[in-house]
């Protein structure tokens, strides 16, 4: 039995990068472990000694993946990792990242977050001049057109290849003696730098960080370009022309997918969090008596609502962490086996009592029909359901795996009929204009074009696309 996970959304990478370490690739396995949540069917790590080179990549999880014998090979002072989750039927050990190769500078190794609309159209014309792939990835399609640019300096041909993309992206490039991060314009996917003594660090969350020791510093900001070279000084160059719209940052980084003790796109994860779920008491309050969440993504928006409200915030359902993506499936059939296995309802906490349900999204609505039955059947009197982000709408094209838009019930479906599928007795969703408020200046350098439908221009999807199989 292939075991979904409770969200049906996913952010599909997480890049880790340390320059001028004698432990790095040790480094890097542990901010990939940090930044596990981002990525759980592939990691790899490539590592240099300023002359070469060595790289481990594998299918599963990074603590599975990496052993002492391993981990012994990759030696070197520089190290970019990856960590990975691909989109449905795609996960195959030729899609792992980095992207380590030989070129005109020597190894050339990538690490990628992020997702290019233009992919399909950039491959079928490297492959009509001669171009071939091993994978399927968009990651592949830079090296391509890195390989093909005519540019002298490694800068440049970076560059040079990244005007070509459209689409989200922070990327990671080594050479033997050079590593370089780079954002996109728009800013859409995180980014951040750090420091460990000497030593420089590059993640996708600050978070990836602490687990070392490590020193968040600042956002790598959108267009913006790092060079680290071995005996220089730290640069940073603005990558890109200058564009007319404003940046925007995935909101749904802040919502669900960073880690709450992550510092993203500039701001505290966990106070976003919250402050969105005070809002939400604020534009939704209910009569209950205790306040749940959906555990864990709903966390922080759980306790927020219930600081607003002043309703007492309680644990209603109990996660079960040792859970993987595959079961061996009971002989007899158990209802609603797959959320049974992943949540359990607290009967001394729920029966008898009115509660308020604080969820961060809801996405099919299929996952929440299943909870609230088990909520029911745990006694609960009364069930208020509080969403903390608006009605999910559209399919992400840039990073996220979501799923299309026939399947997203919210296009589908009215508030008052999703109440009636999911099985609740009041359901509301935070306003757009509430959500962006508490994110400050009014929330004007995000992309919600989930929550809208309206994709930044310089990089909306071209007519009929489909997201590409990672």
């Amino acid at each position: 039995m292939n075991l979904e996970y409770t969200h049906e959304i996913h952010d599909e990478c997480g890049v880790f990068g340390v320059f001028g370490h004698p432990d790095a690739s040790r480094l890097t396995y542990l901010g990939l472990y940090a930044l596990q949540h981002r990525g759980q069917e592939s990691a790899g790590i490539c590592a240099s000694d300023y002359s070469q080179h060595r790289f481990h990549v594998g299918m599963g999880l990074v603590a599975d993946i990496f052993t002492p014998d391993n981990m012994e090979n990759l030696k070197g002072e520089m190290a970019i990792g990856h960590v990975r989750y691909s989109t449905a039927g795609s996960s195959n050990i030729k899609n792992a990242q980095p992207i380590c190769v030989n070129s005109h500078f020597g190894p050339l190794s990538l690490a990628h977050n992020g997702n290019l609309v233009n992919s399909d159209e950039l491959r079928a014309n490297l492959e009509k001049e001669g171009s071939i792939f091993r994978g399927t990835t968009d990651t592949e399609v830079m090296v391509h057109l890195m390989a093909r640019s005519r540019k002298k300096e490694l800068t440049e041909v970076v560059i040079d290849s990244l005007l070509k993309v459209k689409g989200a992206y922070s990327l990671l490039v080594m050479t033997k003696d050079t590593l370089i991060a780079v954002r996109d314009p728009l800013g859409m996917r995180p980014f951040c730098i750090g420091q460990l003594n000497d030593a420089w660090l590059v993640a996708s969350e600050s978070c990836a960080f602490d687990i070392i020791g490590g020193t968040y510093l600042q956002d790598i900001a959108p267009g913006e370009m790092i060079i680290i070279e071995k005996g220089k000084e730290l640069r940073s160059i603005r990558a890109f022309p200058p564009i007319e719209e404003p940046i925007r940052q995935c909101i749904f980084e802040l919502i669900y997918f960073a880690r709450p003790d992550s510092v993203v796109f500039n701001k505290n994860v966990m106070q976003a969090r919250k402050a969105l779920g005070r809002q939400l008491a604020i534009e939704h309050p209910a009569q209950a008596d205790i306040v749940i969440s959906i555990p864990d993504s709903a966390n922080c928006h759980a306790l927020g609502y219930a600081e607003q409200s002043g309703i007492p915030y309680d644990m209603g359902l109990i996660r079960n962490h040792y859970v993987g993506r595959t079961f061996i499936e009971p002989r007899q059939n158990i209802r609603d086996f797959g959320v049974k296995v992943k949540h359990n309802p607290v009967r001394s906490v729920l029966n008898g009592k009115k509660i308020v349900v604080v969820e961060d999204s809801i996405v099919r609505g299929t996952t929440s029909k299943k909870i609230i039955k088990l909520l029911r059947a745990g006694g609960a009197r009364e069930i208020h359901m509080r969403i903390a982000s608006p009605p999910y709408i559209s399919p992400c094209y840039y990073g996220v795996d979501t799923p299309d838009k026939d399947n997203l019930i919210a296009a589908n479906m009215t508030v008052e009929e999703i109440k009636e599928f999911i099985g609740v007795d009041s359901l509301a969703y935070i306003s757009t204009e509430g959500m962006l408020k508490v994110m400050g200046d009014h929330g004007k350098d995000f992309c919600i074009s989930c929550f809208d439908g309206k994709y930044p221009e310089s990089v909306e999807p071209p007519p009929c696309y489909t997201k590409p199989k990672q």
